[in-house]
């Protein structure tokens, strides 16, 4: 993982196509960057092209760097639970594969504890009507992506997957998460 700026956090996730993720978490007050990338695999510096076959152990994630004094980790967090299913083994909707799992590589032991407890808690709740599939996944490097995919859906929002797959995630949020979002 890459270390922040002084004063500054990051936390990394997957949740299915990293757009999804990106376009939601860029929108948050207290959020100052969201890079695109994989984590979780065991090739160095993968590719796309690579990734998207499903045999490099990678998960598209985003990096989120943010200022905990604005928004903490336990807030992304929710965020992240409401904006994609953590029910579904290796996809999010119609995206297949480990690529798109659900997982959250921890920075710090204090990310994974929190990350734990919130699953257990919403497990034991029946906050979703299957279990929790969302993986814990430590030390794992962060491989930013390739330029092309930073801000996508803001610069691509007519696109048929970012209208059918996207839009439909960043209202979910708006309608949610209201106070949290600094549009």
């Amino acid at each position: 993982m890459t270390t922040p700026p002084d004063g500054l956090a990051q936390a990394t996730l997957a949740g299915g196509c990293f757009w999804c993720l990106e376009a939601a978490f860029e929108r948050l007050r207290g959020v100052s960057a969201v890079k695109s990338g994989y984590a979780g695999g065991d090739r160095l510096n993968p590719t796309y092209e690579q990734v998207c076959t499903g045999t490099t152990g990678h998960a598209e994630v985003v990096q989120v760097t943010y200022d905990p004094r604005e928004i903490s980790y336990h807030d992304l967090l929710e965020i992240y639970f409401t904006i994609h299913d953590p029910t579904q083994l290796n996809r999010q909707g119609p995206d297949v594969g480990t690529q798109y799992r659900s997982a959250i590589f921890p920075h710090t032991r204090e990310q994974e504890a929190e990350a734990l407890a919130m699953i257990e808690t919403f497990d034991r709740d029946g906050v979703y009507d299957l279990p929790i599939v969302t993986t814990i996944e430590r030390n794992a490097t962060f491989w930013p992506a390739e330029s092309n995919h930073d801000r996508y859906f803001r610069r691509h929002p007519f696109q048929p997957y970012c209208l059918a797959v996207i839009a439909p995630k960043v209202a979910k949020l708006r309608a949610k998460h209201a106070d949290k979002v600094r549009e």
